[in-house]
């Protein structure tokens, strides 16, 4: 698996002449990245007596960004995953009509799939920008540029994982499919840029 791999080890995959893994699963990780890093500021907050104040609203915020981080460490290796199965689709043999509509059937099912799942990809980079926000906000300020690190790396990866939703839905011909997809995007991308505007206002104010 990806996610089990050194950091070396998943540059040098990720370098390769193999289109997998790609942007994809660099999205998700740039998303874990930014949850352990959020992680580590509430870790770092938690028990100092300087923020007795926050102390439940930190270790709430903790608890809500472990399953983040599962999730993406997950659809790591999940993106890669479904472009291997477009792929598999697109090489289905066609030589009958009864092939032709079977391949046809499967690409589309596929390429549903592979818009589907970095859709999931943003939103859990959405939270973890979130996360990031609000431990920038409360959290250690000795550990103020490691939330607004995190933040970056999940807006990052909000975005990239939007390329990816965007790229495969270019392939999907269920209109109605699409048209949801597309407006779950545009969702997350308004309430994404409202966050990261409030990123840059607060690490300007905690680091001028």
């Amino acid at each position: 698996m990806l996610i089990d791999l050194t950091v070396d080890g998943f540059i040098q995959e990720m370098k390769s002449d193999s289109p997998a893994p790609g942007g994809g699963s660099a999205s998700a990780l740039a998303g874990s990245l930014s949850a352990a890093l959020g992680i580590m500021v509430a870790n770092l907050t938690t028990g100092n007596a300087q923020y007795a104040g926050v102390q439940g609203q930190v270790e709430k915020l903790r608890a809500d960004l472990e399953p983040v981080l599962k999730d993406l460490e997950r659809y790591v290796d999940e993106d890669t995953g479904a472009f291997n199965d477009v792929m598999a689709a697109f090489k289905l043999p066609k030589e009958t009509e009864a092939e032709k509509l079977a391949r046809r059937d499967a690409i589309q099912a596929s390429m549903k799939a592979a818009a589907s799942l970095p859709l999931l990809v943003a939103g859990d980079c959405l939270r973890a920008l979130k996360g990031a926000v609000e431990l920038l906000r409360i959290g250690n300020t000795n550990a103020a540029s490691d939330a607004a690190v995190a933040g970056r790396l999940a807006y990052a990866g909000l975005w990239g994982a939007v390329y990816n939703v965007r790229i495969n839905l270019g392939s999907v011909k269920d209109a109605e499919f699409n048209a949801a997809k597309r407006a779950e995007v545009t969702e997350l991308l308004v309430r994404g840029e409202e966050l990261t505007r409030e990123l840059s206002r607060l690490a300007d104010e905690k680091m001028p």
